[in-house]
């Protein structure tokens, strides 16, 4: 693969995202089909039918309150308009076809990701713009997890605006911001993943925390403000610790003898690690690991995340739960590399344990007290978070390959999960687990795929996370007693979040009720996303080798 080609694809997963981004923006507004314009006779027809019916209604009824409880309030009625104005009916407002754009962002990412893939398995890595666009197979692993997510969270956003606009809480300046911000997350959380420069890394990170702060209160309601102001506030702390964590390592870089430009190139570290002062290198991935694990739900500063996945729209919470908590984990990922080479591996080790064990005992002792179910996906995601972190502690290719195959497999789950929440909370109106009954007579197709993304996440067979579970297990047994006991009462601890997660859920689905319509476009990307989480599970096919290779990119020097 000649230069030219190799930059373009390095740089198309961050700059086209952006670039749609900015056509949302220059435009002004979603582009959409012209409102269907009732006829002033028809108009002036209707509103003549309406003052008899308000008359029979008054005289009926005797008084004023009586009439009130006839026409009040009807948002959808034709005489919402004001006098000799154009009646704009209500298909109007439903589902736009520039919504459907938002889908050439995910599939180039993943159009990339697939280019990549061939060339970083011939050569190890492809590097652009003097090293500071890089990619091997982690990379490559990565863009195709975040490009296939975003497919379905992109996917399902139309249903999802549509039911936003039609119940009046989305208008058309809110759809374009909102396509506008979710293209810079994105973006952001691409360049994180095919940077090499460690400090590019750190400003992609906080650019995301920036974007999706305005994406939490994209309702404008005081809940969702709330929880933005929350996630703001915490998430800025953490990301000050890790640049406070980067600073030192550029310190120990300098230090060592390497240069200003490339004191924090990811493969000049790496290969300079023996040299790095262990004091400063030992406090400085200490931030970084905390700071990041901000970012990817660890405690102690997870507290944003319940709060941040339960008020952002569905496909955005599928977004910041599957791909963009996994994004900073992989930054975590490689600062574990360097400080195994510069301090051996028992410090990683025990400090990664350590922060698995504490977030997995807090997400199943708060999964046992949830009432809300967007609430109860967020902390899932701090569950299988720990797991992950727990593969990263083991650090045996075993542990690396079940841990980044479980980065795939909760990707897929969960944004089928969050965006199925979507779509049950405009059926039903509230996200209380105890109002929810009869999901899977109500809407069956629906409730049924709900389900069945709880079903994997909870590590059935044949879903994916049943393979990663289970070889996270293995490679713990297998790795020592301390660890060892560390994998057993995580498994003791996952049982518990299994038993809160199958019972909520089980409350939902069963029950009777009255069958509802279902629209068949919201529903093929959940389908979809539970198939490939599926056809993980049951053969990785071409992508276990890129698997392997991008665990042998993490293992220990």
């Amino acid at each position: 693969m000649n230069a030219a080609l190799t930059a373009l694809l390095l740089t198309a997963p961050a700059a086209a995202p952006l670039a749609v981004a900015a056509g949302y923006i220059l435009t002004g507004r979603v582009p959409h089909e012209a409102p269907h314009v009732v006829p002033a006779a028809a108009q002036e027809k209707t509103r003549r039918s309406q003052v008899v019916k308000k008359s029979a209604a008054v005289s009926s009824s005797g008084s004023g309150q009586g009439a009130a409880s006839v026409t009040g309030d009807r948002g959808d009625a034709p005489d919402a308009s004001a006098p000799g104005e154009p009646v704009v009916a209500p298909r109007a407002r439903g589902r736009h076809r520039a919504d459907w754009a938002g889908l050439a962002s995910p599939a180039l990412i993943l159009a990339c990701g697939a280019l990549l893939a061939s060339d970083v398995g011939d050569s190890g890595f492809v590097a652009a713009y003097s090293g500071l666009l890089r990619a091997d197979a982690l990379t490559v692993w990565m863009l195709l997890v975040v490009g296939t997510v975003a497919l379905i969270a992109c996917a399902s956003a139309p249903a999802y605006l549509a039911g936003e606009r039609v119940a009046g809480r989305a208008k058309d300046r809110t759809v374009w911001r909102y396509h506008a911000l979710v293209h810079a997350f994105l973006s952001a959380m691409c360049l994180a993943v095919v940077t090499a420069n460690l400090g590019v890394l750190w400003v992609a990170i906080e650019a995301t925390t920036i974007v999706t702060a305005f994406l939490v209160g994209h309702r404008r309601t005081r809940t969702s403000v709330e929880a933005a102001w929350k996630y703001v506030v915490i998430c800025s702390a953490g990301i000050a610790l890790a640049f406070l964590g980067t600073v030192l390592i550029y310190y120990a870089a300098r230090q060592a003898g390497i240069t200003e430009a490339w004191a924090l190139d990811w493969p000049t570290l790496l290969a300079h690690a023996d040299r790095l002062d262990p004091a400063v290198t030992r406090l400085g991935i200490t931030l970084i690991v905390l700071g990041y694990g901000a970012k990817a739900g660890l405690i102690p500063l997870h507290a944003w995340l319940p709060d941040a996945h339960s008020q952002a729209p569905a496909p955005v919470s599928a977004l910041m739960s599957g791909v963009l908590l996994s994004v900073a984990f992989a930054a975590i990922l490689r600062y574990r590399v360097i400080a195994d080479a510069a301090l051996g591996a028992h410090f990683t080790r025990v400090l990664l344990a350590g922060i698995a064990l504490l977030t997995l005992a807090l997400a199943a002792s708060l999964l046992l007290a949830q009432r809300d179910y967007k609430r109860m996906l967020a902390y899932s995601s701090m569950e299988h978070m720990s797991l992950i972190a727990l593969a990263a502690a083991v650090g045996s290719p075993l542990a690396l390959s079940a841990g980044l195959l479980h980065i795939a497999g909760h990707g897929l789950a969960k944004a089928t999960a969050f965006c199925a929440a979507g779509q049950i909370l405009h059926l039903q109106g509230t996200s209380k687990i105890g109002r929810v009954r009869g999901l899977l007579a109500q809407s069956p197709w629906l409730g049924a795929l709900f389900g069945l993304a709880v079903v994997a996440l909870l590590g059935f067979p044949p879903f994916s996370l049943f393979a990663s579970e289970l070889g996270i297990a293995r490679a713990g047994f297998a790795a020592g007693t301390g660890l060892g006991w560390a994998t057993a009462t995580a498994l003791l601890l996952v049982l518990i979040a299994f038993a809160a997660l199958a019972t909520r859920t089980a409350r939902m689905l069963l029950g009777p009720g009255e069958p509802t319509g279902e629209n068949p476009s919201a529903l093929w990307p959940l389908a979809a996303g539970l198939a490939a989480c599926a056809a993980l599970g049951i053969a990785a096919g071409p992508l276990g080798d890129l698997l392997s290779q991008a665990s042998a990119v993490l293992e220990r020097p």
